[in-house]
C-alpha cells in the first residue's frame, strides 16, 4: 500500500517503513506526526483512491525523526564594471520523518 501526500506544498510517494526528508516542521524528534492531505491512497498500480482534493478519511502516521540541514549552496552576486562582489551561503534546514502507516 502506498500514498501520496502533501506536506508543505511538495508532494511525496510513501510506503510504510520508508524514510523521507521533508521541509523544516515544527514538531520535536520523536514525536507522532498525523498527515491529513493524502492525495492518492492506492494498494496496487491499478487499484487506488484519488481525492478531490483530497481522499476522505485517509490519513498516514509519521515519527520525526531528526532536523538536519542540507547541502550548502553558495549565491555569488556581482555588477560588471562597479567593482560590487558578494558571495552568500545557504543550507536549508530539513525534518527526516519515518512513516508509520497508513489509514484509509
Amino acid at each position: 500500500m502506498f500514498a501520496i501526500v502533501e506536506i508543505g506544498g511538495s508532494q511525496f510517494r510513501v510506503e510504510e517503513k520508508e524514510t523521507i526528508e521533508v521541509d523544516k516542521m515544527d514538531a520535536e524528534p520523536g514525536a507522532k506526526v498525523t498527515l491529513d492531505r493524502v492525495v492518492l491512497l492506492a494498494n496496487s498500480e491499478k487499484d487506488a483512491k484519488i481525492g478531490q482534493p483530497y481522499v476522505e478519511g485517509a490519513s498516514v502516521e509519521a515519527k520525526v525523526v531528526e532536523h538536519t540541514l542540507g547541502e550548502k549552496i553558495r549565491v555569488y552576486k556581482f555588477t560588471a564594471k562597479k567593482r560590487y562582489r558578494k558571495t552568500q551561503g545557504h543550507r536549508q534546514q530539513h525534518t527526516q520523518l519515518e512513516i508509520v502507516g497508513i489509514k484509509g
